[in-house]
């Protein structure tokens, strides 16, 4: 998702034109796999010395599992790092990759149906001398156990460089399939966490179904302040059985900015330490108690900077969230 700015500073953030995600399930699992070398034994990755904003430390929230703490931020990868290998192209990614480092961020998702954004993200991870420091977090999507397999280690090589914290099953495609997979790599030690996803809230029946009957350390889902079909059963599921909560499309692809486009932020945005649109979005998010982080995708380290402000200060409280529906209309 790109972003920009207008004169006055008010956020407005615009979808990429590109395929929507059901078009490219629709265009079916073809291209070529990569066949890498089995990845070593997964190693503990060193946790980032967060940079304090103002005296202060990014929020974190415990991976139910284990009680790893992970920065309440993390950075989505859909779209804006699908780039060439042209070092103009790549800088502004470089130094969002960057930026987010030092500011505490760990969490960083991508997945093999974004075509390059996996390379990039090791490439300029592995430039900045930081490929041990993130969480790292890919997907499978494919059909079949051989396929699969190909298919994650090509990621591990791409993005980790032998290694990765969570392996996810991408919107459910052969889910038990690769679960079965999932499980044997965790036990090896070959990845650290695993966990499903699904972008879709008619899919979420499915999802709450898998979280109540597999033992899971991840879901990945859309929730915001406009699509809050996850609160009914889906998030009350994860806090019940243990389960963290990445969250996609925080923005709705753009969206929310456009829905308050011109409007001035309500002043008692500051009682949560809010200064921007992006921020009262993520804020909303964070204060429901099941989140573990949402994963914001940008191109603009500007951007990338308010977006993790999101991470700092307080958090607005149930009565509080209640006001932020009705401020907007919802």
């Amino acid at each position: 998702m790109d972003e920009v700015r207008n004169p006055q500073g008010q956020d407005k953030r615009e979808e990429r034109i590109s395929p929507s995600r059901r078009e490219v399930l629709a265009a079916g699992f073809g291209g070529a796999l990569l066949l890498g070398a089995s990845p070593p034994a997964q190693e503990t990755p060193r946790p980032a010395s967060p940079a304090p904003e103002g005296g202060r430390t990014m929020l974190t929230r415990p991976i139910p599992r284990t009680g790893e703490k992970l920065p309440a931020i993390g950075l989505g990868t859909w779209q804006t790092f699908n780039v060439g290998t042209d070092a103009k192209e790549r800088a502004p990614l470089k130094d969002v990759l960057k930026r987010f480092l030092e500011a505490g961020g760990r969490v960083i998702d991508s997945s093999p149906m974004y075509d390059r954004a996996e390379t990039v993200v090791g490439d300029l991870l592995e430039e900045l001398g930081q490929s041990r420091t993130p969480f790292l977090a890919s997907k499978v999507w494919t059909m079949g156990r051989v396929e699969g397999e190909q298919q994650m280690r090509t990621s591990v090589q791409r993005m980790g460089r032998g290694r990765m914290d969570l392996m996810q099953v991408h919107n459910l495609v052969d889910v038990q399939t690769h679960l079965a997979t999932l499980r044997q790599w965790q036990e090896a030690g070959r990845i650290r966490y695993i966990g499903v996803t699904h972008y879709l809230p008619s899919s979420f029946e499915k999802l709450e179904k898998l979280i109540r009957e597999e033992t899971l350390d991840f879901v990945q889902l859309p929730y915001s302040l406009t699509q809050r079909e996850a609160e009914a059963r889906l998030l009350p599921a994860c806090a019940e059985r243990g389960v963290a909560v990445v969250v996609m499309s925080p923005f709705e692809q753009g969206a929310l900015f456009q829905q308050v486009r011109g409007k001035a932020l309500p002043p008692w945005a500051a009682e949560f330490d809010c200064t921007s649109w992006a921020q009262f979005f993520l804020k909303f998010i964070l204060g429901h108690p099941a989140v573990t982080c949402p994963i914001p995708a940008t191109s603009n380290p500007k951007h990338l900077e308010d977006n993790l402000k999101a991470g700092f200060g307080r958090l607005p409280d149930e009565k509080t969230r209640a006001k932020m529906v009705k401020h907007l209309g919802l």
